[in-house]
């Protein structure tokens, strides 16, 4: 019992001198866990690449239920709930993270917090008790066990057949490396480094492991295959992930810069309207009290839409930061093991911030400047208390969901033909704006064919209303996009249907080639029909006439119709030989 307390007050003074240390430094401990605050013990990580205890990871309680075997189990089935996987709320950034199918010890073991705590135990300045004897203050340390000894229990270690092999270093030395090098030994077989990668199992192995368990699968050596999962990696961090860090927190800090503007802003006007009322008296200082309010109002609802977008910024930027801080830090500090070790909970974690991931550019984020908010001390307001005041408060800010379409433009269209429409952008309570300057983007996109675009105009009428034209090349389906400050508009994208260039005919529409040519025999017809004697076109009550009046040129027997020209072939027009029109 003495020795669990003595070993219990060694780990309490280690923890206090790191926690004084982390309080003077400002920075946290990589070797404490973020939950309880304390010295890593059986560090693992979750899928979102963030390290806990094992035990603080089952402390947590399951967010929604899961489906194992067929059955449905609640939260609340605690026996079920520590044999199965579960779907839990990460401490640090609070993602949904779903655990295996065997729980917590199914999770990737996090071997650079173990080697972050074995050197914090280093470098603090405290004593380092014999793990064995708890007595004697350690002066060695058993690379292949991971112990610390005292000189009596080393010399005891090596006598010892077993462990006569081990590597046993000084304290010392591991203290002026200044970076602790530990081996990752295999779970199955102690005393057994994990030198190999199983390619099929996607797992890193031991010699006996390859010899027994994976004796018929292609197994390398950790220093082979490395550089190819180590790039892979560097590559999803240096090519995607790093460029979008840099993009959010460029999107963050223009955040920030139109919060202050909008203080900024409002707190002008403030002034503003107060130097205004006090010319007036005790109705003309009623009417500054409401302006005030309605500016309030304004300037918290244009808060909140900032915060809520910040909030969305600040929580991408924590998943892209911390998903890229553990893989620098993974393939800087970690050994050939350790990266095969976490690479599938890595790889898993970057493919999903790259393909998923938040993104925005940072020129669409916080494009209101509070602009849009001005006073006008020459309007009329109506009255206050009987008497006439002026000076309203202008807050029109266009509201893409109220924004309407004018004209058929958008939504039909021929080939070769300049096609338009009218963009009105209105403000919330459904108003036209009044005046121009509002950013529009249109894009208009072929659905079924890739690099096929129409290339729009937008002229600024200067009302609030905006003229799109485009000129179509190729028929078929668009995808019409239109955007107002970088928001789509209500509607869009729409479908834009281009039909084919009108083809008038070129004939005539007659009864029979026959009638139409007065009989002559070198004139033909567009239909199946033909005459006997030599006559080159079709006749009443002969073989392949249509039975009615219909087009020369193609055979079409609807009057109003567009010219096939399926019949002919490469017969000219003027095949068509003294042709009548009826």
């Amino acid at each position: 019992m003495s020795l669990c307390k003595e070993r219990l007050f060694h780990e309490e003074k280690l923890e206090a001198v790191l926690s004084k240390r982390n309080g003077d430094t400002g920075k946290k401990s990589k070797a404490v866990c973020g939950v309880c605050s304390r010295m890593y013990r059986e560090p693992k990580i979750l899928p979102c690449l963030h390290t806990f205890c094992a035990d603080c990871i089952r402390q947590r309680e399951p967010v929604s239920e899961r489906r194992v075997n067929g059955e449905r189990r609640s939260p609340e089935d605690d026996t079920h709930r520590r044999n199965s996987g579960s779907t839990i709320l990460c401490p640090e950034c609070d993602s949904e993270v779903d655990l295996p199918p065997s729980g917590v010890d199914g999770l990737t073991t996090d071997h650079l917090a173990l080697d972050e705590v074995f050197a914090e135990t280093l470098l603090v300045d405290c004593r380092v008790l014999c793990d064995l004897c708890s007595d004697s203050d350690a002066g060695k340390r058993c690379e292949v066990c991971c112990v610390n000894l005292c000189d009596f229990c080393s010399q005891a270690h090596r006598r010892q057949k077993r462990t006569s092999s081990h590597s046993i270093q000084s304290l010392q030395e591991l203290k002026s490396q200044g970076r602790l090098t530990r081996p990752v030994l295999c779970s199955l077989h102690p005393g057994q480094e994990l030198r190999l990668f199983c390619e099929p199992c996607d797992l890193t192995v031991c010699l006996e492991c390859a010899a027994t368990f994976h004796r018929d699968h292609h197994c390398s050596s950790a220093h082979e295959v490395i550089s190819h999962h180590g790039d892979r990696i560097r590559d999803l961090v240096v090519r995607s992930l790093r460029p979008r860090l840099g993009r959010l927190e460029e999107s963050l800090r223009r955040v920030d810069t139109s919060q202050e503007a909008l203080q900024a802003r409002a707190d002008t006007l403030a002034g503003e309207i107060r130097a205004f009322a006090r010319s007036y008296a005790s109705a003309v200082e009623a009417h500054c009290c409401s302006l005030l309010r309605s500016l309030e109002d304004l300037r918290l609802q244009r808060r909140n839409q900032l915060h809520l977008q910040k909030a969305q910024l600040q929580q991408a930027l924590s998943d892209v930061r911390g998903g890229v801080d553990f893989a620098e830090r993974l393939l800087t500090r970690g050994s050939d093991a350790e990266i095969l070790s976490a690479k599938g909970v890595t790889m898993r974690r970057l493919m999903n911030l790259v393909e998923s991931g938040f993104d925005p550019h940072p020129t669409t984020v916080a494009h209101d400047n509070a602009s849009s908010i001005c006073f006008l001390p020459q309007e009329t307001a109506g009255e206050v208390q009987g008497f006439p005041v002026v000076g309203v408060i202008h807050a029109k800010t266009v509201d893409p969901s109220k924004c309407t379409i004018q004209g058929e433009g958008v939504e039909r269209g021929r080939e070769g033909q300049r096609e338009e429409f009218t963009l009105v952008c209105r403000d919330s309570s459904g108003e036209q704006m009044g005046r121009g300057g509002d950013p529009v983007l249109v894009s208009i996109v072929h659905k079924e064919r890739k690099g096929c675009s129409v290339e729009a105009a937008v002229v600024d009428k200067g009302d609030g209303s905006y003229v799109v034209s485009y000129t179509p090349s190729e028929a078929g389906l668009y995808s019409v996009w239109l955007c107002v400050k970088a928001q789509h508009v209500q509607g869009s994208p729409f479908v834009l249907n281009v039909k084919r260039k009108f083809r008038r005919h070129r004939g005539i529409f007659h009864c029979c080639s026959f009638c139409s040519s007065g009989g002559t025999k070198e004139a033909r017809c567009g239909c199946t029909g033909t005459m006997p004697g030599g006559f080159q076109g079709c006749g009443h009550g002969h073989k392949g006439h249509p039975g009615k009046p219909h087009w020369s040129c193609c055979g079409s027997v609807v009057e109003s119709s567009e010219c096939v020209l399926h019949n002919l072939g490469n017969v000219s027009p003027r095949g068509h030989l003294r042709t009548v029109e009826l």
